[in-house]
């Protein structure tokens, strides 16, 4: 891609962790052109551990900031540690060789204030929420600039994270708060939804590998149905319900009073809690 050219050996991105989520987005933005040797990647298990993990050959690899040493002002930095990390990671903050690098978060509940105090109101600054589902190229991202982000700045890091799904902007950093518990932490509740209806056709009679089989199958497909489709959610839920049948018993369930929207509502908002608290 075109935009890769701003990211060279003299102008590198620095990737400061490389676990679940920034190795996935590592391999996107191989995938997509990014060149292996415009790529300095910061992470405590060394080169040798994520080198064999992302199969890489020519990125450097350091565990701390630290041991860098003198490098090129990166073109961008990402920040793809956990929450409770960042704080380490603003330690050693000086030996980043900032000039007009663009700053790019993803440590849920970090917000623009932390990383301004740290490294300068003027710095452009975007915080962007994906999701595991990112690893396939499947990923939702919404993204969102600190006053000092312009718009090529914007664009650069929807690039970005185009190479691993589809990008939104939004409005506000409490937008992201929301956003981090239903997007963000979203495939858990899929995943969780697999296991409760595994669980419950084990209950029914089935044999555990065939309910299991039964319910990943069938989340895959709903998925694959809502991605083709020009329907809305709930007209295919609608075109699945035959009335007095199987799906409107089982709905009558799920859409009761303290049903699975009342669930999912409350869940939601633990989430955005629990976000809020890691980011004070």
């Amino acid at each position: 891609m075109a935009f890769f050219s701003k990211i060279t050996r003299s102008q590198p991105l620095l990737l400061i962790g490389a676990g679940n989520m920034g190795g996935a987005l590592l391999q996107g933005w191989l995938a997509a052109g990014l060149g292996e040797d415009a790529v300095i990647i910061i992470d405590p298990k060394g080169a040798s551990a994520i080198q064999r993990n992302l199969r890489l050959k020519a990125a450097k690899v350091f565990e701390d900031l630290s041991q860098m040493g003198e490098i090129p002002a990166p073109s961008v930095v990402v920040f793809a540690v956990k929450p409770q990390f960042i704080a380490d990671v603003f330690k050693q903050g000086d030996h980043i060789p900032l000039a007009n690098s663009l700053l790019l978060s993803i440590a849920a509940g970090t917000r623009f204030d932390l990383f301004e105090k740290r490294f300068g109101e003027d710095k452009a600054i975007i915080r962007a929420m994906p999701n595991t589902p990112a690893a396939i190229g499947k990923g939702i991202t919404a993204l969102i600039g600190n006053a000092a982000a312009g718009e090529a700045d914007l664009n650069l890091a929807e690039e970005l994270m185009a190479c691993v799904g589809k990008v939104l902007r939004v409005s506000s950093e409490d937008d992201l708060d929301t956003v981090t518990a239903l997007s963000g932490s979203g495939p858990a509740y899929f995943f969780y939804m697999v296991e409760a209806m595994a669980a419950a056709g084990v209950d029914a009679g089935l044999a555990p590998k065939v309910a299991m089989t039964l319910a990943r199958e069938t989340l895959v497909g709903a998925a694959q149905l809502l991605e083709t489709s020009d329907l809305e959610a709930a007209e295919l839920r609608r075109r699945v319900t035959s009335p007095g049948g199987t799906t409107e018993a089982a709905l009558k369930v799920l859409m009761s009073e303290d049903g699975l929207m009342t669930l999912m509502s409350q869940a939601i908002l633990k989430a955005k809690t629990r976000g809020r608290e890691l980011s004070s």
